[in-house]
C-alpha cells in the first residue's frame, strides 16, 4: 500500500503562500477558475489515473495545518499574523475541484473563491506526477530508475564543484541556484534525497528550495515571490486592462513593503513589462525573474533598462527559471557575471531527471470573475487561453506580436 502523496499542507511552493496572502488582503472576493493541462504526450494515458487522483484529493481535503507548521510560517518575516490565523482554520473544499476523463485526457478544474482554490495547483501537479510514475514502473524498475537518477545528480554536482571560472582556474564561487522542482518531481522521497544531497555536497552554491515543507524539515531557505496568476488576477479586478501590471506591482509593494522584491516579467511579454516598470518600480523592486523566451536577450534588455533609468545593474538581481539545467545555468552565470547579480531556479532537471520521460504539466488561472485572463508568453506553446477574442485584444493593447 502506497502512502498518501501529500504529507502536509506546508508542502507547496513558497510563492503560493505569498500570493495567497497578498490576494486575501487585496481581493478576497475574486471568483477564479484554474485548468490542468498536459503539454506533452505521456507514455500512459493520464485519464487512467482519474480514480487515484480523486482518492488523493479526498485525502488532501482532510488535511489541516499543524500548530508547528503555523508557527514556522509565522516565523517568516513577510508572513503576517492574520494570514496565519486564516490558515489555522483553512481546509480545501472538495466541491471546488472536479476531475473528469475525456478519452485519454485527464481534465481537472477548480472553480470558486480565489483564496479557496488557488492553493490546489501545486498539490494537483505533484499528485498527478507521483501517481503517473508509480504506474509507469514496478518496484524493481523504480530502483533502477533511481540508481540512474542518482548517477545523473552526482554528475551535476561534479560539474558545479569542478567547473573552472573563465577568469581563472577556480570554482564558480559566485554561482548560486535553488530548487524549483516540486510540481514535476519524480516522487516525494526522491525530492527530499535530492535536496539533502545538494545541501551537503554544494553548500556554497545551493541556496534553498521553493518547497516550504522540505525547507522547514531540512533547515533550508524557502525561496519564491510571485507567479503569473498573481498578475493575471489583476486583469479582472476593475482596473483598466492596460494598467493591470502596474496595479499588481503596486499591490505587491504595499503588501510587502520591501520584502520579496523580485518581479515576474512575462505575463504580457518583457517589452510590455518594461514599459510599465518605470523608475518608481525599478527602485522599489530588487530584481526580475525570467520564465520564457531567450534568457540572454531578456537579461540584456533588463540591464539596458536599468542603465536607461540610471540604476547600477550591479545592485539588482536577475532570477532565471525557465526549463533550466546545470550547464545552461552555469552559462548564464558566466555571461552576466560582474554586470548584474544572477541566480537560477532549476526545476524538473533536478527533481525528475530519470530515464523516464518527464511530464510537462501545468495548472493555470484561466478566468476571474467570469471573464478570461491570459498570459502572452515570449515563448511559443506557453499561452493558455481559449478565448481568441480576449487574446487578440490583449495583444493589441500591449503590442505583443502573434506567436
Amino acid at each position: 500500500m502506497n502512502p498518501p502523496v501529500v504529507q502536509s499542507l506546508l508542502e507547496t511552493d513558497l510563492y503560493k503562500f505569498t500570493m495567497w496572502q497578498a490576494l486575501l488582503h487585496s481581493h478576497p472576493g475574486i471568483q477564479a477558475e484554474y485548468a490542468f493541462v498536459c503539454r506533452n504526450t505521456p507514455t500512459l494515458p493520464l485519464a487512467d489515473l482519474k480514480a487515484e487522483v480523486e482518492t488523493e484529493l479526498e485525502r488532501l481535503c482532510a488535511l489541516c495545518f499543524t500548530l508547528e507548521e503555523l508557527d514556522y510560517l509565522r516565523s517568516l518575516r513577510f508572513i503576517k499574523s492574520d494570514f496565519v490565523d486564516f490558515l489555522s482554520v483553512f481546509r480545501f473544499q472538495r466541491r471546488f475541484i472536479t476531475v473528469e476523463s475525456e478519452g485519454e485526457t485527464l481534465r481537472i478544474t477548480t472553480r470558486g473563491p480565489i483564496v479557496h482554490v488557488m492553493g490546489f495547483e501545486i498539490f494537483v501537479l505533484y499528485i498527478v506526477n507521483e501517481l503517473y510514475f508509480r504506474r509507469l514502473s514496478d518496484p524493481d524498475d523504480r530502483e533502477a530508475t533511481l540508481a540512474e537518477a542518482r548517477r545523473r545528480l552526482a554528475a551535476k554536482i561534479a560539474l558545479i564543484a569542478t567547473a573552472e571560472d573563465l577568469r581563472g582556474p577556480t570554482p564558480l564561487s559566485g554561482f548560486v541556484f535553488s530548487d524549483f522542482g516540486l510540481r514535476r518531481r519524480y516522487s516525494g522521497l526522491w525530492h527530499e534525497e535530492v535536496l539533502s544531497t545538494l545541501s551537503t555536497k554544494l553548500p556554497l552554491h545551493f541556496s534553498g528550495t521553493s518547497n516550504v515543507y522540505l525547507a522547514r524539515k531540512l533547515g533550508l531557505t524557502p525561496i519564491g515571490t510571485m507567479a503569473h496568476e498573481y498578475l493575471q488576477a489583476y486583469q479582472a479586478v476593475g482596473v483598466r486592462l492596460r494598467d493591470f501590471q502596474k496595479a499588481a506591482l503596486e499591490g505587491w509593494v504595499q503588501e510587502y513593503r520591501g520584502d520579496l522584491g523580485i518581479a515576474l516579467t512575462d505575463v504580457v511579454g518583457m517589452d510590455a513589462f518594461l514599459r510599465d516598470f518605470d523608475l518608481y518600480f525599478a527602485k522599489l523592486f530588487d530584481g526580475l525573474r525570467h520564465d520564457s523566451g531567450d534568457p540572454v536577450a531578456w537579461g540584456e534588455k533588463a540591464i539596458a533598462h536599468y542603465q536607461k533609468l540610471r540604476i547600477d545593474p550591479r545592485a539588482r538581481q536577475l532570477i532565471f527559471s525557465d526549463g533550466l539545467d546545470v550547464p545552461r545555468s552555469i552559462a548564464l552565470y558566466r555571461h552576466f557575471r560582474g554586470r548584474i547579480r544572477i541566480a537560477c531556479g532549476i526545476g524538473t532537471n533536478l527533481t525528475n531527471d530519470t530515464p523516464k520521460k518527464a511530464l510537462n504539466i501545468v495548472m493555470k488561472l484561466v478566468a476571474c470573475n467570469g471573464q478570461p485572463v491570459a498570459k502572452l508568453s515570449d515563448a511559443p506553446g506557453k499561452t493558455l487561453c481559449d478565448d481568441e477574442t480576449f487574446l487578440g485584444y490583449l495583444r493589441q493593447i500591449f503590442q505583443h506580436p502573434e506567436p
